[in-house]
């Protein structure tokens, strides 16, 4: 046994394997024939406005990536709620395995049905399935097709689950796909979550985005911030800084572009010499 949690015996079982999350000495179980995170959960875990401590809720937890990434960033307690049994048992042995289950608990249940416990939550997260059911067969195993298309869930199932869930004021962090992104902000206003902040990812800065990330605040004011977008890759094909600083632990957050005195910033005026010299 360690100081971070249980040792590895008896924790694995077959097909599975242990990765490092390359942050706070965090580990997790991970295995390909049923559920492996991939950037955009860490993008959303970096992205999530979440209160210092409170109540954290993230839907569609998978394998609880998300709320491991969040211990880095808050005291608050965080619930995971996750449809598929298997997917959850690997969340909560990762809890167990990195001394977490102080401040994660997850659970297994369809968010659907999903009914809180007690107080409203400060803040939610969610990563949902991405695909219709009309987009196409899929061939994934069914572990595989229920994290990709909305077999368990549709994207108003999400965000209805998500408004009765969080307290007036607080905030839902959401990750999809751009095409989507007319539908969402449609089904938040519906549902009372007013988009505040969206930022879009692309793969390089001369192509299209692929991801965004989409913050709302129940019963805010309308008022949209469109902040600066993610490129994850430079022209050779590694990495930008700003991706390995979040990967490796050296920023807990994407930065957010905060205004000054709550103000969008103001153009400086130029002088007389500046305009002469246009």
């Amino acid at each position: 046994m360690n100081e971070a949690g249980l040792s590895l015996a008896g924790m694995l079982q077959a097909g599975e394997r242990l990765d490092d999350l390359l942050t706070h000495n965090l580990r997790i179980i991970q295995s390909p024939e049923v559920f492996s995170f991939s950037l955009d959960a860490v993008l959303l875990a970096r992205f999530a406005g979440v209160p210092p401590r409170g109540r954290i809720l993230d839907l569609c937890t998978g394998n609880g990536v998300i709320p491991m990434l969040l211990t880095t960033r808050t005291e608050s307690s965080i619930d995971g709620v996750e449809i598929q049994p298997r997917l959850a048992d690997m969340a909560r042995r990762s809890v167990e395995l990195n001394g977490l289950t102080d401040k994660i608990n997850i659970i297994e249940g369809d968010l659907r049905e999903w009914k809180t416990d007690g107080d409203l939550y400060d803040a939610i997260t969610v990563n949902p399935p991405y695909l219709p059911l009309q987009s196409g067969d899929y061939k994934e195993n069914h572990h595989q097709a229920m994290a990709r298309h909305e077999i368990g869930c549709k994207l108003e199932d999400v965000v209805a689950a998500c408004a009765k869930s969080v307290r007036i004021g607080g905030r839902v962090s959401m990750v999809h796909r751009p095409s989507r992104l007319v539908d969402i902000i449609d089904l938040m206003r519906r549902y009372r979550l007013e988009p505040k902040r969206i930022r879009f990812v692309h793969p390089r800065k001369e192509a299209e985005a692929n991801m965004v990330l989409i913050e709302g605040t129940r019963d805010g004011k309308p008022e949209v911030r469109l902040l600066p977008p993610v490129i994850v890759y430079e022209d050779n094909g590694e990495y930008t800084p700003e991706l390995l600083a979040v990967f490796y632990g050296e920023a807990s957050e994407l930065p957010d572009f905060k205004r000054q005195n709550g103000r969008a910033p103001v153009a400086k005026a130029k002088s007389d010499g500046e305009e002469a010299g246009k």
